[in-house]
């Protein structure tokens, strides 16, 4: 009987500890590591950008002469894996790589046109953060956009022009070149004594030494990377404030009408005053403009610094107000896909409209009209969000079609309605990525009204709106 009961004591714990092994979780099965996409499949630019991680900080030492145009630098990346990596890709165009490193370790690394993959030696867990260290130096490469435009790093006389939009970043630093992907910045530029270099954010530092000036720069909100700049060359700069901001304007003193140039940008606190009434707190910590002479005959909204190129005229107010405009819509809200460029480019021209008649000039609505009653029959072929194709990126109707559909749905609406969606647009995506789809969702909120007919009667139809 004692063994008996034994026995049965003895199978009830084994029958116990049996469940107890049961009921206990598996043990996690070990990560499967896998390589981050080498593009994240923008319409226009599929490859530009890539996939498995986020950057979080770029630091960017940077020692440029423009005698041989020649360009040595140290990237350092903080960023965090989206996903269990094997490897991952960055964009660069040129160079020759002569150190890479993950996490302080030698890193293997491939190159195929501007894809830059990487191999650390070991996985990189998903969530966690890791650093990357590039040392690379050449020539940095121009480059040209589909429409035929010059980008990227822009030789000039003196130094270089510095503009990258829509994917002129590679051609000076590695990036995840999507404007998806934004993160703070710090800029240490070295180049000859005598030579400015303007960076994006507040001017940390400048010292000469051995006949070299280093500019320390720093951005400390995100920013998509095509509105990134270090430009640099001989220029005459002047740094004031604005509500405890700094203010950076910079003009090549070759320019023969500097003092013009010197009052368009001192429209600044005006404009930014303007805008923060009217839009929301302006999203960053320092202003500034650059006029020079760069040779791609275009201005950019480049984050805290907005870039005119004189080579033909200073910019004109408008001009100044467009861009400044920019920093509310373009770069503190940022399209997520190139295809919605009108969400720049729409609202950077309705701000000059309304800036003009809250100034006592022709009314936005005025303005419309005169345009929709006199543009060419063509002009309406191409609507602003189904512009056909990254060579008409830049095409008149992203910006003139984009503003008139912001004042046409103004006029539907109503101002206290329409001036409340910009305000929330602002607010609620600031430092963010939006599209049309967004905007058009946030317009329906705010107005109680269906307004799918609408928008794709002025952003997608290839026709002359004539009811809406």
């Amino acid at each position: 009987m004692r063994r008996t009961r034994r026995s049965t004591t003895a199978c009830v714990a084994l029958l116990a500890a049996a469940a107890l092994v049961a009921a206990a979780p598996a043990a996690a099965a070990p990560p499967e590591f896998t390589p981050g996409s080498d593009g994240l499949g923008d319409p226009y630019f599929p490859l530009a950008g890539n996939g498995g991680y986020d950057v979080r900080h770029y630091s960017l030492d940077l020692d440029y002469v423009r005698a041989g145009n020649q360009l040595d630098a140290v990237a350092r990346i903080r960023a965090k894996a989206t996903q269990d990596l094997s490897s991952f890709n960055l964009d660069l165009r040129g160079f020759e790589i002569s150190e890479l490193a993950v996490d302080g370790r030698d890193a293997a690394f491939s190159r195929d046109g501007q894809e830059l993959t990487v191999v650390p030696q070991h996985g990189l867990r998903r969530n966690s953060a890791f650093n990357v260290r590039i040392e690379y130096a050449g020539t940095p490469e121009r480059v040209i956009d589909p429409d035929g435009s010059s980008e990227g790093w822009v030789p000039t006389a003196d130094g270089a022009f510095v503009v990258n939009e829509p994917q002129g970043s590679p051609g000076w630093f590695p990036a995840n070149d999507n404007p998806q992907d934004k993160a703070t910045y710090d800029f240490s530029v070295t180049v000859p004594e005598g030579i400015t270099a303007i960076g994006n954010g507040v001017l940390k530092s400048s010292r000469t030494s051995d006949g070299k000036t280093t500019w320390n720069w720093s951005e400390d909100s995100p920013m998509a990377s095509y509105l990134t700049t270090v430009t640099n060359g001989v220029f005459e700069l002047r740094t004031s404030s604005w509500r405890g901001k700094p203010l950076y304007h910079a003009v090549d003193p070759t320019i023969a009408a500097k003092d013009l140039a010197f009052e368009r940008l001192a429209l600044e606190p005006r404009v930014l005053d303007f805008f923060s009434d009217l839009y929301g707190p302006y999203p960053f910590s320092s202003g500034g403009g650059v006029v020079d002479i760069g040779g791609v005959f275009y201005a950019l909204e480049s984050q805290t610094k907005s870039m005119y190129d004189a080579i033909n005229n200073v910019p004109s107010e408008g001009t100044v107000v467009h861009e400044i405009s920019h920093q509310w819509f373009g770069n503190a809200v940022t399209l997520a896909v190139w295809p919605d460029i009108w969400l720049n480019e729409g609202f950077a021209r309705w701000s000059q409209w309304i800036w003009t008649e809250r100034g006592g000039g022709a009314t936005a609505q005025q303005q419309f009209q005169t345009l929709y009653d006199t543009r060419p029959a063509s002009f309406w072929t191409r609507p602003p969000a189904n512009l056909g194709g990254p060579r008409f990126l830049f095409a008149d109707q992203g910006y003139t079609r984009g503003g008139m559909t912001l004042q046409a749905l103004r006029e539907k609406i109503g101002d206290d309605a329409f001036f409340a969606i910009l305000r929330t647009w602002y607010e609620e995506n600031k430092y963010g990525d939006v599209t049309t789809a967004d905007f058009i969702a946030l317009s329906e909120r705010i107005s109680g009204q269906q307004l799918d007919e609408f928008f794709d009667i002025w952003l997608y139809r290839p026709v002359k709106p004539t009811v809406w």
